[in-house]
């Protein structure tokens, strides 16, 4: 996208008017993804990719500390493989896409998710306890062919995501890697984007198919749909039994190994755009930026090289924020002032003559579009404090939003008015398909987010049947 000073405008649709139409355009004029010529897929522009690529390292050395290695596995899956598992193979039935040519009178589909063709391999490389824990990570696309109603990184055909794949000796192990998973997704999606989650179990009507338990991390968008953020599944033995990935045991028995499965996706930087953005455009979380500080000299003919002298030693100072200076002088100042506000630099950093004279500059915040005025030698020292209040603040406003969007309701009517108003409801609910099914139906399409155990039996909202399950119900992407 070439842009000129008379061709780039700022934000126009507000963000609390239209959020849908607001959301487009920042993903446009911030330079974070086109529409490719095929409906409900994307290209990533290098500002999104950046930030994907932030993302992948941060995770890269939680699963170095775990000794989880990345690996990769191919993209075409026969379709037998899927018919080995039943509820899997139904559960993704209408989102497989295959390919037109058969090899040997079988179909391939491009992967959905790639439990199938990682057992298939898990089968052949464990023979004994020795062999385990066996614990993988790839990074990849997948291809989602039922999505009809897409939007760039909230839900497109084909997304970037990363999928873990572990097998152990124990369901005990199982468990704490999941645990350990859960807390993992939750540092980098709280810690890093700076988006405040709700974490729990997935009901029976929403686990993973072919999952013995599925939990989930779930985020809050500003039109009141949740935003399902991460899964992590304990697998049981249901796909070992497919697969047949067995081991022989210490006791020189045959055993079938305990398995779990997690993954993350693109969709996290549709998230970060939601949550964080205003009227200027984007706001990125310090810890996530690739850039942290832009330095734009002011300039004015007699004072020009001295100024960009000044910038470029300052720039020197600040290398470790991966800091740059903008010195085009084809743009006023105000022009790339309006640019990297869109674009969510988290400081920027002005410096005209006056700044010089006075040995300072002037630091504008992007969280708060708040000046200020800084000595020279105080900058490294305040930088740091500034960014590290950027990155709580950013937290701090959304986790209060969050809580206060967290409402009960003891009907039906109730749980309907509280969904309009942008809602998270939580109610009693008991933890059948069928049940939900027919209220999601009622509700136009709400449904529960995660589940949790209440201390106190409550009246199942549905049924009536007396129940200590407790649901967050909310619309979805």
């Amino acid at each position: 996208m070439n842009q000129t000073e008379k061709d780039v405008k700022g934000i126009i649709n507000k963000k609390e008017a239209d959020l849908s139409e607001w959301y487009t355009e920042v993903i446009k004029k911030a330079e974070m993804a086109d529409y490719a010529p095929i409906r409900g897929f994307m290209i990533i522009k290098p500002n999104a990719y950046s930030i994907w690529e932030n993302i992948q390292a941060e995770f890269n050395k939680i699963l170095d500390e775990k000794k989880i290695r990345n690996a990769y596995f191919p993209l075409l899956i026969p379709e037998s493989f899927f018919k080995k598992e039943a509820e899997h193979a139904e559960g993704f039935a209408p989102e497989l896409a295959y390919i037109s040519e058969k090899e040997e009178g079988e179909r391939y589909a491009i992967r959905p998710t790639s439990e199938t063709i990682i057992y298939d391999s898990y089968a052949k490389w464990i023979r004994s306890w020795r062999d385990l824990p066996l614990k993988m990570n790839q990074w990849c696309n997948v291809l989602r062919w039922e999505a009809k109603q897409t939007k760039p990184f909230l839900r497109t055909r084909e997304f970037l995501w990363q999928e873990g794949h572990c097998v152990f000796e124990t369901e005990e192990e199982a468990e704490k890697n999941i645990e350990e998973i859960k807390e993992s997704y939750r540092k980098i999606i709280e810690e890093i984007l700076a988006i405040p989650v709700l974490i729990g179990e997935k009901s029976e009507a929403e686990k993973f198919a072919g999952a013995k338990k599925t939990i989930t991390i779930e985020a809050l968008m500003p039109d009141g749909k949740a935003l399902q953020c991460g899964t992590v599944h304990n697998l049981g033995q249901n796909f070992a039994k497919a697969f047949n990935v067995k081991f022989k045991g210490k006791d020189e028995k045959e055993h079938f190994a305990w398995q779990t499965s997690w993954g993350f996706s693109t969709r996290l930087i549709g998230a970060l755009i939601m949550t964080h953005g205003d009227n200027k455009g984007l706001i990125l979380p310090p810890k996530i930026a690739k850039n942290k500080i832009v330095i734009v000299p002011i300039f004015f003919e007699k004072s020009k090289k001295e100024v960009l002298k000044k910038a470029e030693e300052i720039n020197r100072k600040l290398k470790k924020f991966d800091s740059f200076i903008d010195a085009r002088e084809e743009y006023s100042a105000g022009w790339k002032f309006n640019e990297w506000e869109l674009k969510g630099i988290p400081i920027r950093i002005e410096i005209g003559p006056n700044e010089i004279k006075k040995d300072q500059v002037i630091i504008v915040r992007r969280d708060k579009n708040k000046k200020e005025t800084i000595k020279e030698e105080e900058l490294i020292e305040k930088i740091e404090l500034i960014l590290k209040e950027i990155q709580e603040n950013l937290f701090k406003k959304a986790k209060e939003s969050l809580d206060s969007h967290i409402v009960k309701a003891e009907s039906i009517e109730e749980l309907k008015k509280e969904l309009e108003k942008r809602n998270i409801v939580k109610i009693y609910l008991v933890n059948d398909k069928k049940t939900e099914m027919e209220l999601k139906e009622i509700t136009g399409g709400a449904t529960s987010r995660i589940i949790e155990e209440a201390k106190k039996e409550g009246v199942c909202i549905k049924t009536g049947k007396k129940t200590k399950t407790i649901a967050y119900f909310a619309k979805s992407y």
